[in-house]
């Protein structure tokens, strides 16, 4: 008989609930480092904010799905997230210096559906090689 905490459905919960914790933690500090406020300007129906938060999450969300597949323990899979989250932001910040022309910020609040796209499709990308690497 197994016990409480080797229940498969159990194991299901914990993970799910520490994955969403996370990327609650981890959109406040992509909040943190941008100018904008990304649930603002979603709400006032600003597309380009919108692309870039859904490549964010699923960004995180995919990263976390590689961590939990390469990881028996739920420990071991947070600590490869977060990591791989700490990389994903690098990525935003090494994106923001490749673009000396113009501030990816000022682009995406002022509704640049362009930068937006590229944003959320950089986030999305780097996430399967982040994982991928984990």
């Amino acid at each position: 008989m197994s016990t409480f905490w080797e229940n498969d459905w159990v194991q299901i919960a914990a993970y799910y609930s520490v994955v969403v914790l996370s990327i609650i933690l981890f959109l406040t500090i992509f909040e943190l480092v941008t100018k904008y406020k990304n649930w603002e300007e979603i709400q006032n129906g600003n597309l380009a904010v919108s692309m870039a938060t859904g490549g964010k999450i699923f960004g995180i969300a995919n990263i976390f799905r590689f961590s939990i597949q390469k990881h028996e323990s739920l420990l071991e899979m947070l600590g490869s997230g977060v990591y791989g989250f700490v990389l994903l932001l690098l990525g935003y910040f090494i994106y923001e210096f490749m673009t000396p022309k113009f501030r990816i910020d000022d682009e995406i609040q002022k509704d640049n559906r362009a930068v937006g796209f590229i944003s959320l499709v950089i986030s999305v990308g780097l996430s399967f090689v982040i994982g991928e690497a984990l």
